[in-house]
């Protein structure tokens, strides 16, 4: 079975930071394709960043770049979301995904609240 496992999440203030975590079982990262997607409340899905196992390329929506970071531990099979500066309008739901060809897998999400 392939599992992830998304943690991190929380209540913040404005400017704060926070990480979340991605753990997965049953895959190997340097197959797949990492990413976080987020959805606020009444909003559609949104990706935010992605790591590619294969090379470490990343990818960041323009909402985000020069606050977030994504990194991977190979070792422990786990990919990080760094997010400084947050805003109120990070707030939302925050989902880890790993893609490879037609095999997509999903975690559950974790709650990023940024109180103003």
């Amino acid at each position: 079975d392939v599992q992830l496992q998304a943690s991190g999440g929380g209540l913040v203030q404005a400017g704060g930071s926070l990480r979340l975590s991605c753990v997965a079982s049953g895959i190997s990262f340097d197959d797949y394709a990492i990413g976080w997607f987020r959805q606020a409340p009444g909003k559609e899905s949104e990706g935010v960043s992605c790591i590619s196992g294969s090379d470490g390329s990343t990818y960041y929506a323009d909402s985000v770049k020069g606050r977030f970071t994504i990194s991977e531990d190979n070792a422990k099979n786990t990919v990080y979301l760094q997010m400084n500066s947050l805003k109120p309008e990070d707030t939302a739901v925050y989902y880890c995904n790993a893609a490879r060809g037609l095999r997509n897998y999903w975690g559950q999400g974790t709650l990023v609240t940024v109180s103003s």
